[in-house]
């Protein structure tokens, strides 16, 4: 499965602070907000990732990220010219996607959650068609929501109605097989201006063929795309890594984990950043004893650590 992080837009929700630089490059906590996105296809066994962004804020990324080889995946950019909605992100990405399955987040979404990565790895292995990931909220009318019957079997979908059919929202995290590519080109511009996700979700609804996956009770998701969520979203990354001692998204942590890159990078990794904590901590790992049964006993016991956290 490739992945796609959309990381486009004008940001206006977040003005002035993004009037001179992209949202996702901002600062949630202690890493840059793309950082979330990336880890969450990380852990989801994802390699070939795009990032799409707009043209002025495509080097920043590229300067960021690079090649994605110091992480042991491969990254490759493209531009969205204007913001004209998610489903634009396949037609950007054809050529990238191909004929193999997808996996599209936004890139101002964070995920958050015991069993997340085990429940996404999952919905990866067994995903046929289309897939989205509802999460109840107390607010249902602000956002895409998505009704089902007893078996999870998707019966509507509603973008941002004023009676929801159901407490759960639709997050920006999305799996489609390749033919997202040609239902995306086939959509109609909305009110709004722009070609909406929920649209292209109803067209696979009309064929049977959406899924969800429900976020449960132990999980968190947050858009930081306002003023307000994005220092909740930093409070809460802030809490979590006090408490627990394991720092969230942290991209060399989880490329070491998975074997994509050896001892050595990590060291070196730390060693750059070796003045902040950031940097300590991949110290710290890269020079624990016993890094492997360590790994292991994370695998067999999800509930000790930070990969099955996220």
């Amino acid at each position: 499965m490739k992945g796609i992080i959309l990381a486009g837009g004008s940001g206006s929700r977040l003005s002035p602070t993004t009037n001179s630089i992209n949202k996702h490059l901002l600062a949630v906590f202690d890493k840059p907000m793309i950082y979330y996105p990336l880890s969450v296809l990380m852990l989801g066994s994802i390699k070939d990732i795009m990032i799409i962004s707009t043209p002025c804020d495509r080097p920043r990324f590229e300067e960021l990220l690079g090649d994605g080889s110091t992480l042991g995946i491969s990254l490759t950019y493209q531009e969205q010219e204007e913001p004209n909605g998610i489903p634009e992100a396949f037609m950007i990405a054809e050529d990238f996607i191909g004929k193999d399955n997808v996996a599209l987040i936004l890139g101002d979404n964070i995920f958050y959650g015991q069993g997340f990565t085990t429940m996404l790895r999952n919905a990866i292995k067994h995903h046929q068609h289309a897939t989205v990931f509802g999460y109840r909220v107390k607010d249902p009318e602000r956002f895409g929501v998505v009704e089902f019957d007893h078996q999870q079997k998707v019966l509507s979908l509603e973008e941002k109605p004023a009676e929801p059919k159901s407490d759960f929202a639709v997050t920006g995290l999305y799996l489609y097989d390749h033919r997202a590519v040609d239902l995306a080109r086939k959509l109609r511009f909305s009110n709004r201006g722009e070609l909406e996700i929920t649209d292209l979700n109803r067209e696979y609804l009309k064929r049977g063929q959406l899924n969800v996956q429900l976020l449960g009770r132990g999980f968190a998701w947050m858009d930081a795309g306002t003023h307000e969520s994005l220092f909740e979203a930093a409070a809460f990354v802030r809490n979590i890594q006090q408490r627990q001692g394991f720092k969230l998204a942290c991209l060399e942590e989880i490329a070491y984990y998975m074997g994509y890159i050896p001892k050595e990078i990590l060291y070196q990794k730390g060693k750059s950043m070796e003045k902040n904590d950031y940097g300590k901590y991949l110290l710290e790992i890269a020079n624990r004893k016993h890094t492997q049964q360590y790994w292991e006993a994370i695998d067999r016991n999800p509930m000790l650590g930070l990969v099955e956290n996220e």
